[in-house]
């Protein structure tokens, strides 16, 4: 990351930021003209402690509604502020919902995005019949799902595809192949959770895959069908999108770079780490896209 020279001839610092949010209240990461967006309420905060304008990059433009525990953002500026001004300071003044966990300063070609090796998302499925207001928010409710039919029938994902199939008519990505590294599902409570990661991901791609997967889990289709979908290269198919709430972007990979780790989602903050959902679904086979 570059940028013009500040006061006195120094080069401008570089900073990567670990960034969580809620994102019920805001239209995704992205700025926009006429809606909140995550972006614009942490750059104003950024903006107000280095008292002049920051702009941000961040690993993953995520969805409205869609939740962070672990986005990384990063920026130059030649503000020197101390690493803890950058998260109490726009912790004080930042939006609802969204808190800085933790900043570093990094080299100035550190680029949030494009140095990013892999990003790690899990999707949470709420398999309860009642409603809840202190759960619905985060998890999508659906019925009862059998996570081990889901988890046979996602490993078909695994490696590098063509997943045209899984992207929303609105991508803008130049490729349609991607490198799915892991996916995995399992049972914890009254969760069904899918575990991804990937070098990348396609605008709506974990939420057809897992629209896709419950479809598999509720009995609807068989484990054979994900991969009939996958060959086809057709969005026709494929099942709904799953609703916003239930993703979380939880986890960015960049070599060289000792970032703290990805944190859980609220929901499965009894698992203590997400080292805890390395395994599959409990009664499968190992999975084979696990590194």
């Amino acid at each position: 990351m570059t940028g013009a020279t500040g006061a006195g001839g120094a080069p401008p610092a570089a900073y990567a930021l670990g960034v969580e949010y809620d994102g019920g209240a805001y239209s995704g990461w992205q700025r926009q003209r006429n809606a909140p967006s995550v972006q614009e309420e942490l750059e104003n905060a950024l903006s107000r402690v280095a008292a002049r304008p920051v702009r941000t990059v961040a690993a993953g433009r995520t969805d409205a509604g869609v939740h962070a525990t672990k986005q990384v953002v990063s920026f130059g500026t030649s503000a020197r502020r101390p690493l803890k001004a950058w998260r109490d300071g726009v912790n004080t003044v930042v939006g609802q919902g969204i808190k800085v966990r933790w900043a570093r300063e990094v080299d100035a070609e550190f680029h949030a995005r494009y140095s990013a090796a892999a990003r790690r998302y899990i999707y949470l499925f709420r398999m309860d019949p009642v409603p809840s207001p202190l759960s619905d928010p985060f998890a999508w409710r659906v019925s009862s799902l059998g996570t081990d039919a889901m988890h046979q029938a996602g490993q078909c994902l695994v490696g590098e595809h063509d997943f045209t199939s899984f992207r929303a008519a609105g991508c803008q990505s130049r490729s349609r192949h991607r490198n799915v590294y892991r996916l995995a599902v399992r049972t914890i409570g009254d969760l069904a959770v899918l575990d991804i990661e990937a070098n990348a991901f396609l605008l709506h791609m974990v939420r057809n895959i897992a629209g896709s997967l419950v479809q598999v889990g509720d009995g609807r289709r068989p484990q054979g069908w994900v991969g009939e979908c996958l060959r086809a290269l057709d969005r026709r198919p494929v099942g709904k999108t799953a609703p916003a709430n239930g993703l979380y972007l939880v986890d960015v990979a960049y070599p060289g770079y000792d970032f703290p780790a990805g944190r859980l989602p609220p929901l499965l903050s009894g698992l203590e780490s997400l080292d805890r959902l390395q395994c599959p679904a409990a009664s499968s086979a190992p999975d084979p896209g696990q590194r």
